[in-house]
């Protein structure tokens, strides 16, 4: 069976780090030396205060990188303080949004039904969220980790369609791997891959499975990038730490752009 190619997408996931000055020299840096990473999509995500100020930046550089946000709220508007609206994201110009991260859940209490009604705000304006799922230590132990990722992929996909499932990006991330340093091995990582691809002809259809792109999170770095480039269901990766350097995220994405994923 033809596999088809689907483009790698590399997210910087800059979390709360980084002041003004610090995130516009990196989104600068990352928009003149995108050719570095050729046939990848490139995607920044700052804190909320700097979307529009790296947007900008990336705009007068005449580069394609895309912004995207860490989060937003499932509805239009109202009285929700501290929150962003799908819509004013996309007025900011992001493209992207990070939806469902291991911290959201962990630290904020964020459910699969949360991460639901908010994928179908998001793609309702028109922006393509990136939705993440992941294990902890204790559930991989206990061997739970399939049973766990299943769960989260079903509640926080379910009812999209195959149209709106084809425009959604899957980040997988095993949350006993981020920030700690640890790392899925390449076949961890392609197995749990792997299952989130045959869970998605329920949700859609065999065609739109084939066609949704899949990224790694947790501890990705440039010295084991490649190794994760080669399995055929990553496509690419979400990055923490290492998207704060130039240096870093480039390199991580370069290794995708020579492996191609398919």
């Amino acid at each position: 069976m033809t596999v088809p190619f689907r483009t790698p997408i590399v997210a910087g996931n800059w979390k709360m780090n980084l002041d003004h000055a610090q995130g516009l020299a990196l989104a600068t840096a990352v928009a003149h030396r995108q050719r570095e990473a050729a046939g990848v999509d490139l995607v920044l995500c700052p804190p909320a205060c700097y979307l529009m100020p790296v947007a900008a930046v990336l705009a007068e550089a005449g580069s394609d990188v895309a912004v995207g946000g860490q989060n937003v709220h499932d509805k239009a508007s109202g009285a929700f303080t501290g929150e962003v609206a799908a819509q004013m994201l996309g007025d900011v110009g992001c493209r992207y949004v990070i939806l469902g991260h291991s911290e959201r859940r962990t630290l904020f209490g964020e459910t699969d039904s949360a991460v639901n009604a908010k994928a179908k705000a998001a793609l309702a304006v028109g922006l393509t969220p990136i939705v993440c799922v992941g294990e902890t230590l204790e559930e991989r132990e206990a061997g739970q980790t399939k049973a766990v990722v299943a769960n989260q992929v079903q509640g926080s996909l379910a009812g999209l369609g195959a149209d709106a499932l084809e425009q959604t990006v899957i980040a997988y991330e095993p949350v006993w791997a981020i920030g700690t340093g640890k790392v899925a091995t390449p076949e961890q990582a392609q197995d749990v891959h792997a299952l989130i691809r045959s869970l998605l002809p329920g949700l859609g259809s065999g065609e739109v499975a084939a066609k949704v792109r899949i990224l790694y999170g947790g501890s990705v770095k440039p010295d084991n990038a490649a190794q994760l480039a080669a399995c055929i269901d990553i496509d690419g990766a979400l990055v923490g730490g290492a998207s704060l350097k130039a240096d870093d995220f480039l390199a991580i994405a370069a290794a995708f752009s020579t492996a191609g994923c398919c």
